[in-house]
């Protein structure tokens, strides 16, 4: 076997999600930071959560209203 080609194990690593909660496990990365786990995702809680890092929800939304103000004028020229 190949010496000094693996990766080193860490037998403390942790595991952080945004909520708080922390993890010890053991990995080959020292920290993890999640944004969502089992004590906070919306499916165990039965909260409503949105987790949008990248605005994609107000992009979203802003092309439906988009879509809407579209529908409505050609209604208008149609009738």
């Amino acid at each position: 076997m190949k010496k000094n080609i693996h990766p080193k194990y860490f037998k403390d690593a942790k595991i952080i999600c945004s909520c708080g909660k922390v993890w010890q496990i053991s990995s080959t990365v020292k920290e993890m930071k999640v944004e969502i786990c089992a004590n906070c995702h919306p499916f165990f809680t039965g909260e409503e959560k949105f987790v949008d890092t990248r605005g994609q929800l107000e992009k979203f939304k802003k092309r439906l209203e988009k879509m809407k103000k579209n529908e409505k004028r050609r209604d208008k020229k149609v009738s």
